[in-house]
């Protein structure tokens, strides 16, 4: 058996991999982690290190030994020193198509205009801007997309100016969009992953406390379906609450990719920077079980891990 690693990664330049998204590369016949890439290690005020971030590249071929590689190219539509977060990007009819959150400049602070980006690309390197969407307001992170319907595509994303709830948008050709309302609206979360698996659609939200789970049978009516990764794990770099997650699912198995903090201790001085030794992330994969009704990961559980060629 050969065991997932555990960190699966941890970006060498910043000790910020955040928000990962995976996708097989077909040039490159190499699994891909894209995410953001935070300036954990980054001594600037307020919320600096939490800006400024461009999309980083790690690669392996078969699920171990993930490596850096870079910077995506060719995401710089304007001017100046801008932030992007996390990665949604899928591959269809021959060409590769990414959904981006996007902030101008480098904020020391919350509170600026957040957009969606669309950008296309044939090979995952280099990126052509298609456009900024126009979705709910000015306030949304997070897309995440898939393909309901042969030919019918939904964004979910979280709208900041809306209490934080995931709102949906509905595409025939993943350029134009149409706005669909509140999707989940229980409580304020951001990071949404839609995908299907098992019979079911699920959707897992990050909820500051893990990851709140639903499932569907239209992906549009959901129903809670457990929470997962919000006890601390055992594994190295793994004993804080599992954020921002994307799932890959290969046949019966589905494994979850999420990022985790160094813990912060509870006696902390909240009102003082956080020391830089608490501002490390690193990537982490688990495997996901289902009876069907609720969603479940034991984040500690040994698994076999070897990602296959597609």
């Amino acid at each position: 058996m050969r065991k997932a690693q555990a960190p699966l990664f941890m970006d060498p330049i910043f000790n910020g991999a955040a928000d990962p998204t995976i996708i097989w590369n077909r040039q490159e016949k190499e699994w891909w982690i894209i995410y953001t890439q935070r300036h954990s290690s980054g001594p600037g005020p307020g919320v600096t290190n939490i800006h400024g971030s461009e999309l980083g590249v790690a690669s392996s071929k078969d699920g171990h030994d993930f490596y850096y590689r870079g910077t995506l190219e060719g995401l710089h539509f304007e001017h100046g020193h801008n932030t992007f977060w996390a990665p949604e990007v899928l591959y269809h009819e021959g060409k590769y198509h990414m959904y981006v959150s996007y902030v101008r400049g480098m904020p020391t602070h919350w509170g600026f205009p957040r957009d969606i980006i669309h950008y296309t690309s044939e090979n995952l390197w280099e990126w052509h801007f298609e456009s900024k969407l126009t979705l709910s307001s000015h306030k949304v992170i997070d897309a995440c997309v898939a393909e309901i319907e042969p030919g019918h595509w939904r964004m979910w994303y979280k709208d900041e100016a809306d209490n934080s709830y995931c709102h949906y948008s509905d595409s025939h050709d993943l350029y134009h969009w149409e706005n669909m309302g509140r999707a989940i609206a229980d409580e304020p979360h951001e990071g949404p992953n839609v995908f299907y698996w098992q019979n079911k659609w699920w959707y897992i939200g990050d909820y500051w406390k893990g990851q709140k789970c639903f499932s569907s049978d239209d992906c549009t009516n959901w129903e809670y379906a457990g929470m997962i990764l919000d006890k601390p794990g055992k594994r190295p770099h793994d004993q804080a609450i599992g954020n921002h997650a994307d799932v890959l699912v290969l046949g019966e198995e589905a494994y979850i990719f999420y990022f985790s903090h160094v813990p912060v201790p509870e006696d902390i001085d909240k009102t003082k920077p956080l020391p830089q030794e608490y501002k490390t992330l690193a990537v982490q994969v688990a495997r996901l079980h289902t009876d069907g009704r609720m969603l479940y990961c034991d984040r500690d559980e040994e698994f076999d891990f070897v990602l296959p060629e597609l």
